[in-house]
């Protein structure tokens, strides 16, 4: 099925640090009211990596058998990697998913965690956040609860979690810094960090780092490589580990070809020229 959502941002990103969240959440809610095959990684005016988000997710490293313990419509095709296979959960763990969406990470680490374990999902998207809890009515998941709030101020309590994950979101938030200080105030310590996400190595075109579009599509808000490392580090993470990493042009636009090819048209310059400029990772820390 070809997807018909079309992205309602366009034009420059705002300078102002809440007018882009505000773009963001206008954007993620609608794709959370689109189809299930809406593109990966953020918005494209056309589907990015395939007609059907089940493909776009195996492509990203999601087993068959992970994709098929999750009501349809839980996976949106939205992510970077599959980091929930790297986070070694242990039954009655407690999870915290950074950036919910409609739940598939959350609802496989409650597979994992089993009854007894406790999955949050924080997500600013009251779309996101209503589709999520329905997800998980579907998959009788009583042990998962879906909170609204943002990355930088977590409704979460101190020392209260013992993983953290999230996947192609934090690129998304204007202040990074506080999302990895939030994560280690809410990791207990001894606790473990599993990200996907995406970083730059290289500036990039000046009209590529100011579309808004690149923005919402997790191009444009990526920080370089070593400054993102360092927030992490600064926040009290450390035995960093990159598990992957996959520069998104050398690996033929895996994550997204039609819409690597339309941000860098829109950029006027060619795909090669952003060759070695923007890598999908995953990577591991503990606090």
């Amino acid at each position: 099925m070809k997807n018909t959502y079309k992205p309602t941002s366009d034009g420059g990103v705002p300078a102002d640090a809440e007018q882009i969240v505000d773009k963001v959440r206008e954007n993620y809610g609608q794709i959370a009211k689109a189809s299930p095959s809406t593109g990966c990684c953020g918005p494209a005016q056309e589907t990015c990596c395939g007609p059907e988000a089940e493909r776009v997710s195996k492509r990203l490293g999601y087993t068959a058998q992970e994709l098929e313990t999750v009501p349809e419509g839980a996976d949106l095709g939205l992510g970077c990697g599959a980091p929930i296979g790297h986070l070694d959960l242990r039954p009655g763990e407690t999870v915290l998913d950074l950036g919910s969406g409609a739940g598939i990470d959350a609802l496989l680490a409650a597979d994992r965690v089993g009854p007894d374990g406790r999955v949050i999902g924080v997500d600013m998207t009251p779309e996101m956040i209503e589709r999520a809890r329905d997800n998980a009515e579907k998959a009788g998941a009583s042990q998962v609860d879906f909170r609204e709030g943002r990355l930088e101020a977590l409704p979460v309590a101190d020392a209260s979690v013992d993983a953290v994950t999230s996947n192609c979101v934090i690129n998304l938030v204007p202040d990074k810094t506080r999302v990895f200080r939030e994560v280690s105030r809410v990791l207990r310590p001894g606790g473990r960090l599993v990200v996907s996400d995406i970083v730059l190595e290289g500036e990039l075109p000046d009209a590529l780092r100011n579309d808004l579009l690149a923005y919402v599509g997790c191009v444009a808000g990526a920080m370089q490589r070593d400054e993102y490392f360092a927030a992490v580090a600064a926040a009290g993470l450390s035995q960093i580990d990159v598990l992957s990493d996959n520069d998104i042009v050398a690996t033929g636009c895996e994550i997204a070809p039609e819409r690597m090819r339309d941000l860098a048209e829109r950029a006027g310059v060619s795909v090669e020229a952003l060759r070695g400029k923007i890598h999908s990772i995953t990577y591991r820390a503990v606090k």
